[in-house]
């Protein structure tokens, strides 16, 4: 096979993606506007809300006093 016969049929494929790419987009835009019971799935009262963890530190107080997980007591030596 050629080069020029290898291009071509690169070129072929992409078309067939964008093409294929094209119907799942309409496909999920008739989906997401199916009608009411789409909408409720959706929103769903069983999904919890996000919550926001804020990227300040914490305090070090928490952690005074605390096992180093799977280490063992700070002042004894592990296993």
């Amino acid at each position: 096979m050629s080069e020029q016969d290898e291009l071509t049929a690169i070129r072929h494929r992409l078309d067939e993606l964008v093409q294929r790419v094209g119907e799942l987009e309409r496909t999920v835009d008739q989906l997401r506007g199916a009608g009411p019971a789409a909408q409720a799935a959706r929103k769903s009262p069983d999904r919890p809300e996000l919550v926001t963890i804020p990227d300040v530190p914490y305090n070090n107080a928490l952690w005074t006093d605390s096992d180093d997980e799977g280490l063992g007591v700070r002042d004894r030596h592990a296993p």
